[in-house]
């Protein structure tokens, strides 16, 4: 059976996911994590990238394609970058990651602020200790991370947007939240409303929602 082909939708925010094969620890110590963002900026030509979190074993990304095919022409550009550079450093052959990236469109709003959220938390969660307090301001790589029309709505100063967010980093997201953004990712589909949903759906034939669980009922007559 033919895999489903992915959802990309020009202009729109997508979380993306890649995932070790087998578990396997990849970014093993800063050296990876820096091979990992130089092959990252190589291959951002076509999109933007507005966070990144590097965990050991997965790797999550907010990236906006200026056009839909230019998301899967990024990730395969990373993905051979980067896979060739650490084999050679580590001397391995082989693949790294578990299948393809997996990646979900964002609705505009609460939900693309919601996953930015989520993406940062991971980032500096994944140290030992707090972050530093600048990191509402984007502290990180500014010349390569693009911040997203919801960062600039939480004020009309840079004091005021660091503020906000800084408060929103604080908490993390609801379980809910949390439930939706994993299952949306599981099934390559859509982080949003249902009203959102149903938009993407006029502009693709693929269908966007789950299918009813058990067999299609019988029509007799």
């Amino acid at each position: 059976m033919a895999r489903q082909a992915r959802l990309a939708v020009a202009g729109h925010m997508h979380y993306v996911l890649l995932r070790s094969h087998n578990g396997m620890r990849v970014m093993t110590d800063p050296a990876d994590r820096q091979l990992f963002l130089d092959a990252l900026r190589e291959a951002c030509t076509e999109v933007r990238l507005h966070a990144r979190a590097l965990l050991d074993s997965q790797v999550h990304l907010l990236l906006r394609p200026d056009e839909g095919p230019a998301l899967s022409r990024a990730m395969q550009a990373l993905g051979r970058r980067f896979v060739a550079a650490y084999n050679r450093r580590h001397r391995r052959s082989g693949t790294l990651w578990d299948g393809r990236f997996r990646a979900a469109v964002v609705e505009p709003g609460e939900w693309s602020l919601a996953a930015l959220r989520r993406v940062d938390r991971l980032d500096w969660l994944q140290g030992s200790e707090p972050p530093p307090q600048p990191l509402a301001g984007r502290w990180r790589e500014a010349t390569m991370l693009v911040d997203p029309p919801e960062l600039w709505a939480l004020g009309n100063t840079p004091f005021e947007r660091e503020g906000a967010y800084a408060a929103l980093l604080a908490q993390p997201l609801p379980e809910r939240w949390e439930r939706s953004i994993e299952e949306a990712l599981r099934a390559g589909r859509v982080i949003g409303s249902e009203a959102f949903v149903r938009g993407l759906a006029k502009q693709t034939a693929r269908r966007l929602e789950p299918r009813p669980r058990g067999r299609p009922r019988l029509i007799t007559g």
